[in-house]
């Protein structure tokens, strides 16, 4: 792909994430909005009109096939996912698919396969992993300011209002802490430990059956530990801290869209790095897949296919925690 082309996009589904997506995706000088698709045309046109697309459709079928879209935004819920990845991958379409990516390992293996047999790009939208702040906290880890990590803690949380057929707390649209919060995180242990080796978890669960709390202990290959945990009942920080043998990294709050993290040695000193941003924060990783297809790559180094495989068998095997 020419790297002065603009990538022309696409978003299937038309909620409150696909809103601050598209918003975030106007800002972008590489990007085409082409088209948008909805169950319903009404708010496919109302959701093209406000934010400038081009066409819009009522049926997700319609935007596999538009032949003037490079890449599909999925932005259904969880349980949705593979189902409609599976239609863009089949089209041709190479697919950037909220997190997480599937609703259990066996699925997103058949995604990966999927993508990889015709040869497009694929992508688990894990946002988190392409902010300049998470950035600078990989090269603080790796350039070795806190020696060798041994430890993190990470949690996300927030009190939400008890509806049974909400998002949030319905089996049928993915719900729990877990799936919607928890990810966070996870990946964000795997991102810096790499894959565990022992996983223990215990959780709350509420009248529908999924969590509303859960707390994940994961132990790595040379002893290190990461305490996470996750909660639609109380307000959390949602800090994370990377320690390591002679310092730790901090950030305060916000970690899965942050913009500040202090870096404090053993030797007493401390550090601080700030890299605001303007709106959603969503234009780091749109702009990264559409850096991606241009170079004809079909997978992030950021978030690589096996990894999300990785994380999706942690999240399983949390979940059979509970079933003990």
């Amino acid at each position: 792909m020419q790297e002065d082309k603009k990538i022309r996009w696409g978003i299937l589904s038309t909620g409150n994430i696909a809103r601050q997506f598209a918003s975030d995706l106007a800002e972008l000088p590489d990007a085409e909005l082409a088209a948008v698709a909805s169950r319903s045309e009404l708010e496919a046109a109302t959701f093209a009109r406000k934010y400038g697309f081009k066409r819009s459709y009522g049926s997700y079928e319609s935007l596999a096939y538009d032949n003037q879209v490079d890449v599909v935004y999925v932005a259904t819920p969880h349980p949705f996912h593979y189902e409609n990845t599976m239609m863009l991958l089949e089209a041709g379409k190479a697919v950037l698919c909220e997190k997480p990516v599937a609703m259990n390992a066996e699925q997103i293996c058949a995604m990966v396969a999927k993508a990889r047999e015709k040869q497009v790009f694929l992508m688990e939208a894990m946002w988190m992993r392409f902010f300049p702040i998470i950035k600078e906290l990989l090269h603080q880890i790796q350039k070795g300011s806190i020696g060798h990590v041994r430890s993190l803690e990470a949690s996300f949380g927030f009190p939400a209002h008890y509806d049974p057929e909400s998002r949030l707390f319905s089996p049928a649209l993915g719900g729990g802490a877990l799936l919607d919060l928890g990810i966070y995180p996870i990946s964000f242990a795997h991102m810096i430990l790499g894959n565990p080796v022992s996983i223990q978890s215990t959780a709350c669960l509420g009248p529908t059956g999924v969590d509303h709390q859960s707390a994940y202990l994961l132990k790595f290959a040379n002893g290190e530990l990461a305490t996470l945990s996750a909660s639609l009942e109380s307000d959390m920080t949602e800090f994370a801290s990377v320690c390591g043998t002679e310092g730790r990294i901090r950030i305060p709050r916000d970690f899965f869209h942050p913009t500040r993290l202090v870096v404090e040695r053993a030797d007493g000193t401390s550090e601080a790095f700030v890299k605001p941003y303007e709106s959603h924060g969503y234009q780091y990783e749109a702009q990264a897949v559409m850096d991606y297809l241009k170079q004809g790559a079909l997978e992030a180094e950021e978030m690589p296919l096996d990894e999300s495989i990785a994380i999706m068998r942690t999240l399983d095997a949390v979940r059979a925690c509970w079933e003990t």
